[in-house]
Parts: structure tokens; sequence; C-alpha cells
């Protein structure tokens, strides 16, 4: 081989390492995206960050939340394995910037002809959600940045509840003012599955949104309202699965072990309030720590846990 020949095969060589290098870590970067059964015409695709609830039905798929863009071609990939058909709806479970990320990638632009996932031609999904989160998402605080227009609800309800048809009855349940005051929780009425969203994160300590008026007593309710929806098998097994918004697929026990935690720790923290202690004295006191290990929290997750009680319990109450 000539001195140029072995200048031209080291040059290539070193592309042809380099462009591996690059591929394997895309590789390393690309979530693994898991598909799990559920129940019923109800699956779930986790590894997207939240998880997402997918039902196939008679007209079309239903996606409840959305993944950040970057990973919606890949959550694409998943749900055309589970069906040919097109989304024709997307659930918004809250107004959580987690919860809504992929809209405007699963949807398309606004004004456009569909989602750039092979739906061109056979109309945008609806994006539905409690109003509150279109109200929050149209009018962000200041400094933060507007939404897009095609990430936005397209439609909302008002009423406690809203429901349809996929084939299945699809119920839709609004939790005012508990992780936000935009939740819903989903029933899939035949599949007997129930999605959640960030008001139940088996695991680890949940989220009161304060800001989006999140609250500790809200958030007991709707917990309380998902043992009202469940129906356990016999032995206190089986019968209604639940998706999470975060963490393993559930039963009613789990709901109600969830909703026993919570409870039990604000109710700590009420007692300390009464006793007239300040919010450092409440974290120095440590109303979560025999919790904490089971829900994997740091100090640091048990003290903003436990200030999100105490100032949850502290809001000015409205005037009837």
């Amino acid at each position: 081989m000539t001195g140029m020949g072995m200048r031209r095969y080291l040059i290539a060589l070193g592309l042809g390492l380099w462009a591996l290098g690059l591929a394997e870590g895309l590789a390393q970067q690309a979530p693994q995206l898991r598909v799990l059964p559920v129940q019923g015409n109800v699956h779930l695709i986790a590894g997207a960050g939240v998880n997402l609830t997918v039902h196939v039905g008679e007209y079309g798929v239903l996606l409840v939340d959305t993944p950040p863009p970057a990973v919606a071609p890949q959550v694409m990939a998943e749900i055309r394995k589970l069906s040919p058909l097109p989304i024709r709806w997307i659930i918004n479970t809250s107004v959580n910037p987690d919860h809504v990320a992929g809209n405007a990638a699963l949807v398309g632009p606004a004004g456009g002809r569909g989602a750039p996932f092979g739906f061109v031609g056979l109309g945008r999904p609806a994006i539905v959600a409690h109003e509150n989160v279109l109200n929050r998402m149209a009018n962000p605080p200041a400094g933060q940045p507007a939404t897009a227009p095609g990430a936005l609800p397209t439609t909302t309800y008002y009423l406690p509840t809203m429901d349809f048809s996929n084939g299945e009855a699809v119920i839709l349940y609004h939790q005012p003012a508990a992780h936000t005051d935009s939740d819903t929780v989903v029933l899939f009425r035949e599949s007997d599955v129930i999605s959640t969203g960030a008001v139940f994160t088996p695991g680890r300590y949940p989220v009161i949104d304060l800001e989006r008026g999140g609250s500790v007593q809200g958030l007991v309710a709707a917990l309380g309202s998902i043992l009202a929806l469940a129906v356990p098998d016999g032995f206190e097994s089986g019968g209604t699965q639940i998706v999470p918004g975060r963490g393993r697929i559930s039963e009613e026990t789990d709901v109600a072990e969830f909703r026993d935690m919570v409870a039990i720790i604000r109710d700590r923290v009420q007692d300390l309030i009464k006793k007239g202690q300040t919010l450092d004295q409440v974290k120095a006191a440590r109303p979560s720590r025999d919790y904490d290990a089971e829900y994997g929290a740091t100090q640091v997750d048990a003290d903003r846990f436990v200030e999100s009680i105490y100032r949850s319990l502290n809001q000015p109450r409205a005037r009837s």
C-alpha cells in the first residue's frame, strides 16, 4: 500500500470509528422504552419520563399524557406495534410540564394537516383536558415562554366528569386541588383500568404543586376517589389495575396504603402546627421519618414533601 493509500485508509478507519462511537453514544442516550400489557385494551409505555397509558379501541388509539418531544418518535414506533389505527385522543391528566411536553410533537403544528407520524389526511388528534389545563397553558406566568398553539388542549370539560366511547366507556374525573387544580383520573370501564396521572406515584412521595392550585386535602380526597372507583378481586388482590403517573402498575391496596401515608403525615404536620411550631421546627421533627426509606426519599425529598403539606395547611381559606 502506498503512502497516499495508507493515509486514505487511516482517515476512513478514523471516520468509521468516530461514526461507530457516535452511534453508540446516541443509543446510550436514547431511553429504553418498555411496553407492558395492563389489562383488557390498555397498555403501559414506561421509560419515557412519566408513564404513558395507551388504549387501543374500536375508533383508534387513545394516549394518556405525552412524552418529551425527543422521545415522541420512539413512543410512536411502539404504539404502531400495538395498532395501525391513528391516535384519536390525547388526554392530559394535569398541566404539569412532564405530562404535556409532547403534545405538539404528536399532534403537529396548529393549522397543519396532522401529526408527522403517518396521520396526514386523517385529521388531528383531539387533546382533551380539564379547562384549568387550557387556562394555565394559555396564560403562563410572567417570565415563562408562551405555549405553542399546537400543544394546547382542543377539547376541555368543566363539570366533575366527562365521558365518551372508544369501543368501551372512557370516563374522566376531575380532581380539584390535588396535585394541581387541573388533575384528571381516567377510567377505562370495560378493561377495568384507572390511569391516575401525578395524583398517585407509588415508590415516591407525591408532588403537591401549590403554585398550580394543589393541596394536601385535595390530594387525600383524590386518592379516596380512586379507591371508590377501584374494585379488588378476591382476597384484596387483582381486580382493577391502576396505572400511576410514575412507578409500577398497582392495585387498590397500593392506593390505600399510599393514601394512608399522605393522611398520616398530614395529620402529624397539622398537630405540630396546632402546637405553634414553625416550618423549620416541623421539618426538624421529621414527621415522615418512618416512611422515608419506603418511598426512597432523601432528607431533601422528605423536607420538600413536609414543607408542601405545611404550606398547604397554612393557606388562607377562600371565603364562601
